[in-house]
């Protein structure tokens, strides 16, 4: 099994020792890194078929014997040290198309989740689309770069609106500190012509009970009501509680379609449910964390994703 991210993913640690404790080989590596620091990648396409190695400092792995590949997070490709403009602007690229290349189409390999399907399935647009056609319940949103259409949006919204960033793009503040844009209840009156600079998303709000994180592993989906004090609940984590609730059938459902649609395997869901018990689909994540669970949670999480990496496509 090849598992790729870079040496502090916590998360990967978790999976990682149940499969050692399995006696699953497996070879851990951060290419974008690795390669830079005496690591060697080849691959050769003759003879009517693909063969090549990946040589780390421990091991020698056979890229035509690799059952699984966990698609983590690893580090962006780096140029090699001391090497400047073009010529790094050129290694960086060749090493993403290459070695990137090379990585996601190993023969027979499953991959949890392939990497060109999680790019897909990053863009806020294709998810509100696919959640609509996989049949979840989405809040009404807009997406624009016209101030006028979205103070009309936000107007329209009997219970309110609210802004949520298109991604979560790297942000500083004036003192040099990083900023989060959090999920932020937005008024008309508040919107200024700056939406015209980049597109916006602009979205219903919905009067939650409460939230709920669905981490789902193939067909083993695991729910999990999220209750804190904030409209987006990642800005106090450490006054949340976590309690394990059912799926009901429908959202089981379109959860199994969505991913289909996407062709992923794993996916991290959030939902606002609310009074009435309705799941209001807010976005999926394609690569999400799930180690912050309590640990009964997270083990029931890591022994799924286990138990698929060790299985596999290949008899």
């Amino acid at each position: 099994m090849l598992v790729l991210t870079n040496p502090y993913d916590a998360t990967a640690d978790v999976v990682l020792r149940i499969l050692a404790e399995r006696g699953v080989p497996v070879v851990r590596t951060d290419p974008g890194i690795d390669l830079q620091q005496g690591a060697a990648l080849t691959t050769r396409y003759e003879g009517g078929g693909q063969c090549g190695t990946l040589t780390t400092a421990t091991r020698v792995l056979d890229l035509g014997r690799v059952r699984s590949v966990w698609y983590r997070r690893p580090s962006m490709y780096e140029a090699p040290a001391g090497m400047e403009g073009q010529d790094a602007a050129f290694a960086r690229s060749q090493a993403y198309w290459g070695v990137g290349g090379i990585l996601a189409a190993l023969p027979g390999a499953h991959y949890v989740n392939h990497p060109w399907r999680v790019r897909e399935a990053e863009h806020k647009p294709a998810q509100l689309h696919t959640a609509l056609t996989s049949g979840f319940t989405v809040p009404a949103t807009v997406i624009t770069t016209n101030p006028a259409e979205a103070r009309e949006f936000c107007r329209a919204q009997a219970g309110g609106a609210v802004y949520k960033p298109l991604w979560n793009s790297p942000y500083k503040g004036e003192d040099g500190r990083a900023v989060q844009a959090w999920v932020s209840e937005v008024r008309p009156q508040e919107i200024t012509d700056a939406v015209a600079a980049c597109p916006h998303l602009f979205q219903a709000k919905v009067d939650k009970a409460y939230d709920v994180r669905l981490t789902a592993v193939g067909e083993r989906l695991f729910a999990v009501r999220i209750d804190g004090p904030d409209l987006d609940w990642r800005r106090y984590q450490n006054l949340l509680t976590y309690t394990q609730v059912p799926v009901p059938e429908d959202v089981a459902g379109a959860v199994a379609r969505y991913l289909d649609a996407f062709g992923l395997v794993f996916g991290a869901f959030d939902f606002g449910v609310d009074a009435a018990g309705r799941w209001h689909f807010f976005e999926c994540n394609a690569n999400g964390q799930w180690a912050w669970f309590p640990p009964p949670i997270t083990g029931l999480i890591a022994e799924a994703l286990a138990d698929r990496l060790q299985r596999g496509t290949k008899p």
